[in-house]
């Protein structure tokens, strides 16, 4: 059935009709392109939005203390609260608290280096401030504990810091002062999503030593072991609790202390980014199934063009098979055809962009990624989902290019040779 002869007929008959081919080409290659194109914005959106959360801890937690706005227990409003070092060992007892660290605010610093100087923001903290905040070491290392317990004076410079007071000389081991007081440097970092890494970081007991920070803290960065948006919320109203009782003030006063929740606003975030995905995939399924349905209206004008042919087939001897298998053949043909050239040209646009937009970041899709606020990210189309959209265009052309060679098929040879 499905000889040479078949094949060469289908072409003729597609070559004879240029334009009706082309045009229901078209509409099942735009439908292709267009869904591969709404794939890959969707993508690129929810990727942007995803990696500038990765630029911490997508589970880290930050509280920083404010004013009573709520009378509690006879105390009036307008009370201030000040963290203290105990307030991290409260928050390490608080189920579901992963690491900690306490954060002793010194604001902008002077740094100089020989002739070099400059004044940039410190950072006094703990070693665990590298995971919550997922920083990169370019050289050396982070702050560690022995650093905190003999209160060493040492200090890692962001990368903005580095370049600007030893330009391209090697900065490990060699002595900055800090605000007159000398500290070494041990290692270099870079903030992911920050395109200024003008932030150094101190070892915290250091810094209250040094700088008359005493005992106290100004916030405190953690990260949380949960997953869902009911276990985050049940740890932040933990946390709340715990810092209420050993400062006195009701856990529902939002204004004694500041907390943000990343893990919080990450989950809520995902769910927009998947309802979008949705509404995208509703969209594009509209589009391919505008594509199928013009290639059913076609076939089924083909079947009206062609009535008379099929009668003196079928009056010859051909089986209803036969008819069914040219019309169908001449369906899957067209289909296949646009479906790849769709598939082609969308996912080449999609590629396309990415490529520029990596090279246009600088480097590479690692340092594009930490570009700081990007809001569209590697907009690609995974290929599998691409191919399968194909497919399921090809069975779908197939299935509408059956009903009407189906009812070809079941035409009267003299109801067929009668018709004009």
């Amino acid at each position: 059935m499905f000889d040479i002869d078949i094949w060469q007929e289908i072409l003729a008959t597609i070559k004879k009709n240029k334009m009706r081919t082309f045009l229901t080409g078209f509409s099942v290659a735009w439908g292709i392109f267009m869904l591969m194109i709404l794939l890959g914005s969707g993508n690129g959106l929810s990727n942007g939005v995803a990696a500038n959360f990765m630029n911490d801890a997508v589970n880290a937690m930050w509280i920083w203390t404010g004013e009573t706005t709520i009378p509690y227990q006879g105390m009036k409003t307008g009370r201030p609260i000040q963290f203290h070092n105990e307030d991290q060992e409260i928050i390490k007892k608080v189920s579901g608290v992963g690491v900690t660290s306490g954060r002793f605010f010194m604001g902008n610093t002077r740094y100089s280096y020989n002739k070099e100087s400059g004044e940039y923001t410190t950072i006094t903290c703990q070693p665990e401030l590298k995971d919550v905040e997922n920083l990169i070491l370019d050289e050396g290392r982070f702050i560690n504990q022995i650093d905190i317990l003999q209160k060493r004076k040492v200090v890692v410079l962001g990368a903005d810091i580095k370049t600007a007071l030893f330009k391209d000389s090697t900065a490990l081991g060699e002595y900055v002062n800090i605000n007159k007081v000398p500290f070494k440097v041990i290692g270099i970092s870079r903030e992911p999503g920050s395109t200024k890494n003008r932030n150094a970081y101190m070892p915290l007991s250091t810094a209250q030593m040094i700088f008359s920070g005493s005992n106290r803290l100004h916030n405190l960065a953690l990260t949380i072991n949960a997953e869902t948006l009911e276990e985050s919320q049940a740890i932040e109203e933990q946390v709340r609790n715990a810092l209420g009782r050993q400062h006195k003030f009701d856990p529902k006063d939002e204004g004694a202390i500041g907390l943000f929740n990343k893990l919080e606003r990450y989950i809520q975030t995902m769910k927009i980014f998947q309802a979008i995905k949705i509404f995208i995939w509703i969209i594009g399924i509209g589009t391919l199934i505008a594509g199928i349905v013009g290639v059913s209206n076609i076939m089924l004008i083909v079947v009206k063009e062609r009535t008379k042919e099929i009668g003196i087939r079928k009056a010859i001897g051909a089986s209803p098979a036969s008819v069914i298998g040219l019309i169908l053949l001449e369906s899957i043909l067209i289909t296949t055809i646009a479906g790849y050239i769709g598939l082609v040209l969308g996912t080449g646009l999609m590629e396309l962009i990415n490529y520029f937009m990596v090279q246009s970041a600088g480097a590479g899709a690692a340092q594009a990624s930490e570009q700081g606020n990007t809001m569209f990210l590697n907009p690609t189309v995974d290929i599998n989902i691409a191919i399968y959209a194909t497919l399921l265009l090809i069975v779908a052309g197939a299935i509408a290019g059956y009903i009407p060679a189906k009812r070809a098929a079941s035409i009267k040879p003299i109801v067929a040779l009668r018709d004009e």
